[in-house]
C-alpha cells in the first residue's frame, strides 16, 4: 500500500474538517471519516506510517490528521490488529 498515498487522502479529510470552528469535533470528524470509509488494510497502512519515523510519508502528515489519529487511535485500529 502507498503510504504516501494515504497520508495525502488523509490530507484532504484533515483540510476538509479543519475549517470547523470546534477542533475537538473536526478531530472526531477526521477519524470517523477514516474508520467508516477506509478497509482496515489502510487504516493499518496509515498507522504503520505515522508510527514509523522513518517514514517520509508519515512525517508529511498534517498536524490535524496526527491529532486525530491520537485522540481516536482505538477506534481506528482493526479489530484483528491489536496495536
Amino acid at each position: 500500500m502507498d503510504h504516501a498515498h494515504l497520508i495525502e487522502m488523509a490530507n484532504q479529510i484533515g483540510a476538509f474538517f479543519e475549517s470547523m470552528p470546534d477542533r475537538d469535533e473536526a478531530l472526531t470528524g477526521i477519524a470517523d471519516h477514516i474508520r467508516r470509509f477506509w478497509e482496515p488494510r489502510m487504516r493499518r497502512a496509515l498507522l504503520a506510517a505515522l508510527d514509523d519515523p522513518s517514514s517520509e510519508a508519515g512525517r508529511r502528515a498534517a498536524p490535524i490528521v496526527r491529532d486525530a489519529i491520537a485522540a481516536h487511535r482505538a477506534s481506528l485500529v482493526p479489530a484483528d490488529v491489536h496495536a
